[in-house]
């Protein structure tokens, strides 16, 4: 709490602007995240709140907080190793998705009839990413890496074919 008087108190003097942002989880539920136990709202509301400058525009500060409060992407781990239960069913293999209480399958999370695009094709990604009003991030752990990276996405079946569709239509000339 100290931290953030002492916070508040140095904006107050250089004159920044309070936005609010959200901060929800990287789950399909999208459930809004909490920064204390409590759950006290005026708290909450402290530690949510963005300080921007004032000498940006109102447009530039509207992208700004709009930018922070962007939900996170789903991610879909590729699992290194099949032998994997599903904290929800109890089933296992294929794709997961990590929560809270542990590995998940795509059918207990609602993603498995979304289809895998594979990385490689930008301009296809990108359009059926925009059609897609559900999609996820796929991931696989390389262990000479060490982290995880982007195998591909998962989106909705009709999104991607419209998004093919478009693409194989020749372009006019204007």
């Amino acid at each position: 709490m100290e931290a953030l008087d002492l916070l508040e108190a140095w904006v107050a003097g250089k004159g920044l602007l309070a936005r609010e942002a959200d901060y929800v989880a990287r789950t399909p539920q999208r459930q809004q995240l909490r920064f204390s136990r409590s759950g006290n709202p005026a708290l909450e509301q402290r530690y949510r709140t963005h300080w921007v400058s004032s000498a940006l525009s109102a447009r530039e500060r509207d992208r700004l907080v709009e930018k922070a409060s962007r939900a996170p992407e789903l991610v879909v781990v590729i699992p290194l190793k099949d032998e994997w239960i599903c904290h929800r069913c109890g089933g296992g293999g294929g794709w997961l998705v990590m929560e809270n209480p542990g590995p998940a399958c795509l059918r207990c999370v609602g993603l498995d009839e979304l289809e895998y695009l594979p990385a490689g094709d930008a301009l296809l990604t990108r359009r059926a990413r925009s059609k897609s009003e559900r999609q996820a991030v796929v991931v696989r752990f390389s262990r000479a890496r060490k982290r995880y990276e982007r195998q591909g996405l998962l989106v909705e079946q009709q999104a991607l074919a419209k998004a093919r569709r478009e693409l194989d239509r020749p372009e006019e000339d204007a």
